[in-house]
């Protein structure tokens, strides 16, 4: 039985959303059990002979400052759903609440694996083939050393792997150009250490990728800061948005569209599919000594259910044994690091 703590107050919706994820999800996998975390009052109509639900007192607001919801606000349902994992009451923890806090929180709680000096959001973005291309980092760390990008694609290989099944996924670093020798000096060293570890068999290298390249498949996995990820990852979503509604409006200006939309409708249903970014929503905070994934905030029903899905399978399949191994492989490269003192989200290390 996998056992999954439920941050059931968080993100843009709450409960009206969450709950019932919950119970779909509950309904499509019987060997899977949920600890729903949240107010009394928000949780008390809930029942489901495999689910039990854990008290929480406060909240921590999409907009909450860090020093409110790591210090003050210590009976959170975001922190109590962490504590769990820590605590091994539950093998994951997910929550579509405030991603600061989650990964402060997180940290502070669950510390960071040994060789890994800043945990990572990996997320996945669709693609021309019909499958997705994992990125990270997606927003956890703005600024990043090469050691830390190298870093993300020892994690990132793991968890393709797990994930999808892939023995020896790709690895490409984002860049502006494919030539070894374009970028600043940071993704230059990174590209130096890349082609070192995949010498060492650490990961698959597939060499520099362009961003154009997220969406045509490939590489299966894009490495690159926080600050590129977050923003690919929204202009991903935005484009899916605006193809779907422009079918839509072109489709109805007429009789005649509206006639040619009925032979084109399997077509259009197929691309919607393809391009819902609902499909991949869960994304998994790396190098931490538990798992914890962060779902969209804006999350609805659908995409809630796909991110407890992605936390199901990583801790069905030893997500956190598998990332050791491959960092424990890459020692030899990864003990170059640099420490830090304190993390983005100002968190002792």
């Amino acid at each position: 039985m996998i056992t999954i703590a439920v941050d059931c107050m968080g993100g843009d919706h709450g409960p009206h959303v969450t709950l019932p994820a919950c119970r779909n999800f509950l309904d499509r996998c019987p060997d899977a059990a949920l600890l729903l975390v949240g107010l009394p009052e928000s949780l008390k109509e809930f029942s489901h002979p495999r689910a039990k639900t854990i008290l929480a007192s406060e909240v921590v607001g999409m907009d909450d400052p860090l020093e409110v919801a790591l210090r003050r606000k210590k009976d959170s349902s975001m922190r109590v759903a962490i504590q769990q994992v820590k605590d091994g009451a539950a093998q994951a923890a997910v929550s579509a609440g405030n991603t600061a806090a989650l990964m402060a929180i997180s940290r502070y709680l669950l510390k960071t694996m040994d060789g890994i000096d800043r945990p990572a959001i990996a997320g996945q973005i669709p693609n021309a083939k019909g499958e997705a291309t994992t990125v990270l980092d997606m927003g956890a760390n703005v600024d990043c050393t090469a050691e830390h990008l190298l870093q993300f694609a020892v994690m990132g290989s793991a968890l393709v792997s797990v994930l999808s099944g892939v023995d020896n996924p790709t690895v490409g670093l984002l860049n502006i150009g494919e030539e070894a020798i374009k970028g600043n000096e940071v993704i230059k060293k990174a590209g130096e250490l890349f082609r070192s570890a995949s010498q060492a068999g650490d990961f698959n290298f597939y060499g520099n990728v362009e961003g154009n390249d997220i969406f045509k498949g490939t590489a299966d996995i894009v490495v690159c800061d926080g600050f590129v990820g977050n923003v690919a990852l929204k202009a991903s979503e935005g484009l899916a948005t605006m193809i779907v509604d422009f079918l839509k409006m072109e489709f109805s200006r007429s009789i005649f569209t509206k006639m040619a939309a009925i032979f084109a409708y399997p077509i259009i249903s197929a691309l919607k599919k393809r391009m819902d970014h609902r499909r991949y929503n869960g994304g998994a905070l790396l190098g931490l000594r538990g798992l914890v994934f962060k779902s969209h905030g804006s999350a609805d029903q659908l995409a809630f259910e796909y991110a407890l899905k992605r936390a199901y399978d990583a801790a069905r399949n030893n997500l956190l044994d598998r990332v050791q191994v491959r960092i424990a492989h890459a020692a030899p490269l990864l003990i170059g690091t640099e420490p830090l003192v304190t993390s983005d989200a100002g968190v002792t290390a």
